[in-house]
């Protein structure tokens, strides 16, 4: 498929970011049983509830544009993810595990940043305020959950670095 209109563009981006979440909360689960922080374990637990809702605000959204979010893969988030589950291959459970974990994670966050913001702005444009908004609750969901991933991330990377 050709994409010839910002509206187009616009329904390829929520097609792709509603395939991200979906990747994402088949993963999350295992994650957070790979964690051995309590506060990591909590932290990816609350940001899978969080992202179940992200993915019925995109439903919500499709539903406002008339449009299923079906029919898309998310190639890039596929590939962060598979990237972030080597981490549970590539280190034993432990500190170090989790602090590669927070890396991990805040690469997907920071991914869907891009993604939701440049979504925001295209539904902006388009004058589709009530989707822009939608679209701006999610984005900041996604910064608020790198802030607590940094802010746990501090006392993980002190503790890792201690025990090694």
């Amino acid at each position: 498929m050709s994409i010839e209109t910002m509206q187009e563009l616009l329904i390829d981006e929520l097609k792709d970011l509603y395939s991200a979440e979906k990747q994402i909360v088949r993963v999350l689960p295992k994650l957070a049983k790979a964690a051995s922080t309590p506060e990591l374990q909590e932290t990816i637990l609350n940001h899978l509830e969080e992202t179940k809702g992200q993915v019925a605000r995109l439903e919500q959204i499709g539903e406002l544009l008339g449009k299923k979010m079906t029919g898309k893969t998310c190639v890039g988030m596929k590939g962060v993810l598979e990237e972030g589950s080597e981490v549970l291959e590539d280190t034993e459970k432990g500190l170090v595990r989790d602090a590669a974990l927070i890396s991990a994670s805040q690469r997907v966050e920071h991914y869907e940043m891009a993604g939701y913001g440049s979504a925001r702005e295209f539904a902006k444009i388009l004058g589709l305020g009530d989707v822009a908004s939608l679209l701006d609750a999610t984005l900041a969901e996604e910064k608020n959950a790198d802030k607590k991933l940094s802010i746990v991330s501090k006392q993980v990377n002190a503790a890792a670095k201690r025990a090694s």
